[in-house]
């Protein structure tokens, strides 16, 4: 393995680090790290691990830049906005590094070809955005036998953690099960800190590193937690479970599941057959025929600052047991938040209080916007 003159000079603060010198560069030159998911997390990683010389990273994603992506997303600028995430991720860094080989995996991580994508690769570094990828990747990485490095966000909030790596605990000897489907909100749904995923993603990449070129004390049997508002970081230490189901002395789980059954998710192609929901297109002929249904916002009050539906009710999702009685439990109610994941919750609360004809909006306002009324302002 040898270096270019040009990458002598580029890698030059390396190479003098005692630590690191021309072998441990030459480790990160020869290895071969697979990011899944290029957004939040994945920028920062994929930066840095690019400037650092990891010699081979494989990009997967499906997705396409939206311009909500832009404030955390530092791979991109207004130019993608609409294009291939992993394209344009390529584009910039071969820009930063020509000296790295890229693989663009432009697809979703399935159970389909999860061991067949990651096989290829030394470790992986977990960037995605939901339980169901998680347990995916987890589950895959114990079945090869590859190091996972993982990190998660929501608000300001942040985690990180290495994964079957040197015998040491996996993602499910942490999280035997996943929570409930829709207890816990998505980014999208209850927000994130534009800089927090780069914090967590500068950590899960300085790991890989250490991984790479044998240095240091990695995060394995260590959770990391980390508050931007208190601008604290505490760690968990936690073990391997010897009765877990993949990784354990006796594992069950023996090849990879149907991960979004595992997660409770329903698979888009069934959305529209879950009773306990209205489409936009149905909730608009209704609200135009006699017998309209109530509306009920149960977004944040700063929420209705920034897009609301005229005519709506609003009571938080927080206040709805304790306001209850402000609603007909035999009135037809529509109920809607951001994107689904709050109205389907107040739907059950609801329904456990015989209100008899209650559905959540599929989608939320977000839908409304895009499919019905586009001069509400998406966010």
């Amino acid at each position: 393995m040898t270096f270019s003159k040009e990458e002598f000079s580029r890698y030059s603060r390396h190479f003098i680090l005692p630590e690191i010198q021309l072998e441990g560069q030459k480790k990160l030159k020869n290895a071969k790290v697979l990011v899944v998911g290029t957004g939040g997390l994945g920028s920062p990683v994929l930066l840095y691990l690019s400037a650092a010389g990891v010699g081979t990273i494989g990009l997967v994603d499906f997705d396409v830049v939206d311009e909500s992506n832009l404030q955390r997303q530092v791979l991109f600028g207004t130019k993608n906005l609409g294009k291939s995430k992993v394209k344009s991720a390529k584009e910039r860094l071969e820009a930063l590094n020509p000296y790295i080989n890229f693989i663009c995996h432009e697809e979703a991580l399935t159970s389909e070809n999860a061991l067949q994508i990651i096989k290829n690769y030394d470790l992986v570094i977990d960037g995605t955005d939901n339980f169901a990828t998680r347990y995916l990747v987890n589950d895959a990485c114990v079945l090869l036998g590859k190091p996972n490095v993982y990190g998660s966000i929501f608000r300001f909030e942040g985690q990180a953690s290495i994964f079957n790596f040197e015998d040491g605990p996996c993602y499910r000897c942490l999280y035997p099960e996943p929570p409930p489907a829709g207890l816990v909100p998505s980014c999208s749904e209850g927000g994130v800190l534009g800089v927090l995923p780069g914090i967590i993603g500068c950590i899960q990449a300085t790991e890989a590193i250490k991984i790479i070129t044998e240095i240091g004390e990695p995060l394995k049997g260590r959770f990391l937690l980390y508050d931007a508002l208190s601008m604290e970081f505490t760690e968990m230490r936690i073990r391997k479970n010897e009765n877990c189901v993949i990784c354990g002395k006796n594992p069950t789980v023996t090849k990879l599941i149907d991960y979004q059954e595992f997660c409770g998710v329903l698979p888009k192609e069934r959305a529209s057959e879950n009773p306990n929901e209205i489409s936009v297109q149905k909730l608009k002929a209704q609200l135009e025929s006699p017998d309209e249904p109530k509306l009920l916002d149960v977004r944040e009050s700063y929420e209705l600052e920034i897009a609301k539906i005229e005519g709506a009710v609003h009571i938080p999702q927080n206040e709805i047991e304790e306001r209850i009685g402000e609603l007909n439990p035999n009135e037809n109610l529509v109920v809607f938040c951001r994107s689904g994941v709050r109205s389907a919750k107040v739907c059950k609360i609801l329904e456990e209080k015989n209100f008899k004809f209650v559905k959540s909006l599929r989608g939320g306002i977000l839908a409304w916007a895009k499919e019905i009324d586009s001069s509400i302002p998406i966010y």
